[in-house]
């Protein structure tokens, strides 16, 4: 027997790390050379040994391959830092490890009780890509619901599995027929699903399973830590933004005490709404409005446009709703109110973003704009209780000192011998409560006041008294500025002027019979004069104790018959009367206007003519009618 017939062969092969092939020459040159059978026996048992030993080797220096492959991932892992790139490392190198041709990684979703599809290496289906499965459905919902490895060499053919349209469309479309699944396990919790899959058949070898089972370890580890790390930064960053948040507080809270400080000294030393105004802008920067009830300017400071009359209403009750400084758009609004009265609104334009602290301040701010406003107020009410007294004074009778009415005038700078008007304002200003009423007679002094003049009120009526010589339009001024105010329309009726104390008595008496006159002639919520009322006017400006004396006598003479005839017996002659002069001499529209039939109407003229004579409708009886029933329905409105 030769050398190269020996079992020694068969470790020079092993040595040069032969292929399998190669380990049949020896016995394929023994038989050649016709070596006895039980030679060649001992040459087919030291091949079998020697192909054993080279299986074990072939093993091991797979193990070491993989084992440096994990440790190269893990090596890999360690120095990744964001959640994505740790994951697509995974997917990446168990698709290298297993030489597959996809590999990829599905994580569970607790809200949802899903696994869903997290990262992909090998893919090109958009459809498999978007995948969820339901705990238990298909390979991976099994192994996510499980914690067990599955494998399978022909998915679409494995009845271990439970199908469903979604899965298997998506597997499909991505042409996988070979899969292997292992659980990514933290602790006892399964997190996840690795797999590596082939596009054709392929059984996966135990140590593939328990390779890929490693590597799943390790990604479980990698993807905790990373997401520690993302949690850690993600605290960091908060605490960042929290000691970012307690200085900008600690600032904050600093300026409104030192903005507290200087807002208490102006209301204890009586500062004005300009004052107001610059310590808010000195402490928050920026621009500032005050504005009063009706939107008027109280005060401005540095740059700011008045806000649009819709938008400043909106942002004011808003802000009344909400007890709190409102923003809209650059500017921030703050109501100025006491109990449930608004007094006005300050708009602050800052030059950067107000903390809940800066907030406070401008509604401190309006806080102490609310009691300035009301400090002027209750210094103008004193001031109109006064001023009031003595308009109250003057138009009374019979009038006392004139000397010592010139003098306290005077010392509220009004001189009572200017020419003056007296505006008497209707009923119809005041609601049903008493608040109204005192409403009305607060604006009324302070309108009175800024012009000069006096408001009182005078037998539940309030009374002006202005400087001037237009009755008419200070009447038309007021009722138009006062219906304004409270919403509804109001009726003014003036007189004047008049000069000299002892006139306004009779001038006060002229504007309320004037202001009943215009509310006879369906003049409500007007404002006129005695002298724009016509006839009417004439009239009434000449009444006095006489002239009242002449009017009686001319209505008795002229309609007295009639009035006192409606008097016994509860009829409707003057009512009749009137319509049919209303109607222009028609008895038709009268009849319509009274409700009645025609006959009736014409039954009451006639009673009519009984009373006052055949000729009552001739021309000139017929205006002394007309005028006499005028004058009735003014002295009688209710009639």
């Amino acid at each position: 027997m030769s050398v190269m017939s020996s079992p020694v062969e068969f470790l020079e092969l092993l040595a040069r790390e032969a292929a399998a092939v190669e380990f049949e020459g020896p016995l394929v040159a023994a038989r050649a050379a016709g070596l006895p059978a039980e030679r060649l026996a001992e040459l087919e048992q030291a091949k079998v040994v020697a192909l054993r030993v080279r299986a074990l080797l072939e093993r091991r220096r797979r193990r070491e391959t993989e084992l440096s492959g994990l440790y190269d991932t893990a090596s890999d892992l360690a120095g990744l830092r964001d959640l994505d790139d740790v994951l697509r490392a995974i997917v990446h190198r168990a698709r290298i490890l297993l030489g597959t041709d996809v590999a990829y990684m599905t994580l569970n979703d607790d809200e949802r009780g899903d696994t869903y599809m997290r990262v992909t290496d090998g893919s090109i289906s958009a459809r498999f890509q978007r995948l969820r499965l339901e705990m238990g459905d298909g390979l991976g919902g099994l192994v996510a619901q499980t914690g067990t490895p599955y494998v399978t060499s022909n998915y679409q053919e494995d009845a271990r599995f439970r199908h469903t349209n979604e899965i298997d469309g998506g597997v499909g479309e991505e042409g996988l027929v070979a899969i292997l699944g292992v659980p990514l396990r933290l602790g006892s919790s399964v997190i996840g699903v690795l797999y590596a899959a082939n596009r054709s058949a392929r059984p996966f070898a135990r140590e593939e399973v328990s390779l890929l089972v490693s590597l799943a370890a390790h990604a479980a580890v990698a993807i905790d830590t990373a997401r520690l790390l993302a949690e850690t930064r993600s605290a960091l960053a908060e605490l960042s933004a929290a000691n970012s948040t307690i200085r900008a507080h600690s600032s904050s809270v600093e300026r409104a005490a030192a903005a507290h400080d200087r807002m208490t000294a102006l209301v204890v030393r009586g500062g004005g709404m300009e004052d107001v105004a610059a310590a808010v802008t000195d402490v928050l920067g920026g621009a500032l409005l005050a504005l009063d009830a009706e939107g008027r300017r109280l005060a401005r400071v540095g740059e700011i446009e008045e806000p649009d009359r819709a938008d400043l209403v909106e942002a004011v009750a808003a802000s009344r709703t909400e007890g709190r400084s409102v923003r809209r758009g650059p500017l921030w609004y703050a109501a100025v109110v006491a109990g449930a009265e608004n007094l006005g609104a300050l708009v602050l334009r800052p030059d950067g973003e107000l903390v809940d602290a800066d907030q406070r301040i401008l509604e401190r701010a309006a806080l102490v704009t609310a009691l300035l406003l009301l400090f002027r107020r209750t210094v103008a009410e004193a001031e109109g209780r006064v001023r009031g007294e003595l308009l109250d004074d003057l138009i009374a009778r019979p009038l006392r000192d004139t000397d010592a009415l010139r003098s306290r005038a005077r010392r509220l700078g009004v001189d009572l011998d200017a020419p003056h008007v007296l505006v008497a304002v209707g009923d119809d200003a005041f609601a049903a409560t008493g608040s109204a009423r005192q409403r009305v007679l607060s604006w009324a002094t302070t309108y009175a006041s800024t012009r000069g003049g006096l408001a009182a009120a005078r037998d539940g009526r309030v009374v002006l008294m202005l400087p001037g010589r237009d009755a008419g339009g200070a009447a038309r001024a007021v009722a138009r500025d006062l219906s304004r105010v409270t919403g509804r329309p109001v009726t003014a009726g003036a007189s004047g002027p008049s000069t000299g104390p002892a006139s306004l008595a009779t001038a006060f008496a002229e504007a309320e019979r004037c202001l009943t006159a215009l509310g006879a002639l369906g003049r409500a919520g007007q404002g006129a004069s005695t002298a724009e009322l016509g006839f009417v006017g004439l009239l009434l400006g000449g009444v006095g104790d006489s002239g009242d004396r002449d009017v009686a006598r001319f209505l008795t003479a002229t309609v007295g018959p009639v009035v006192d005839y409606d008097a016994r017996r509860g009829t409707a002659l003057v009512k009749t009367l009137e319509a049919y002069f209303g109607m222009g001499g028609s008895l038709a529209r009268a009849a319509e206007l009274l409700h009645v039939h025609v006959n009736t109407v014409t039954q009451r003229l006639e009673r009519v003519g009984q009373l006052l004579g055949a000729d009552w409708q001739k021309p000139e009886r017929a205006l002394e009618v007309q005028l006499a029933l005028r004058l009735h329905r003014l002295r009688t409105p209710a009639g």
